[in-house]
């Protein structure tokens, strides 16, 4: 089995479906974690895709302890539905996960004086192997792949 093949053999098992072997030639031939971005990213898409598929269980959840259960048992006394709810909290972990990726790659918000800013550390997220040591390869950018990895048939 070439490399391509097992990494192809990877991305489709991780769901790349018909992208896998785009995915695994982008890391064979330019050198790219594309697997861990990868991994990375559909991790992020299922937990923002749990807000809403598993809105009954949440909202039931949240009405019986939570610091949201009061305003979750008025948006179901104003007539949404927990289906309605899983939407809107997909939305907002889905802007929010953008957010987070985004800020990964550039932690300047614009909020502090450039000279504080300039002060301050960033980071930069790394791939390791399946044993922990370091590749060297940096996952950078992950904001940029964020729509295009979303489930189909979920999104607006």
């Amino acid at each position: 089995m070439t490399e391509l093949d097992r990494l192809t053999a990877l991305f489709s098992a991780l769901g790349a479906d018909a992208d896998a072997r785009d995915w695994a030639e982008s890391e064979a031939e330019e050198g790219l974690p594309q697997l861990a971005r990868y991994r990375l990213l559909r991790t992020v898409w299922q937990d923002v895709d749990a807000w809403g598929t598993a809105a009954p269980q949440w909202v039931d959840a949240y009405r019986t302890d939570g610091v949201a259960a009061d305003a979750v048992d008025r948006a179901l006394a104003a007539g949404l539905t927990a289906e309605d709810l899983g939407a809107l909290a997909r939305e907002v972990a889905r802007e929010t996960a953008f957010g987070v990726l985004y800020a990964l790659t550039d932690p300047a918000d614009g909020s502090l004086p450039t000279e504080v800013e300039e002060q301050l550390p960033c980071w930069r997220l790394a791939e390791l192997t399946p044993a922990g040591v370091p590749t060297g390869r940096h996952l950078d950018a992950l904001h940029e792949d964020f729509a295009e990895l979303e489930p189909k048939g979920i999104g607006p």
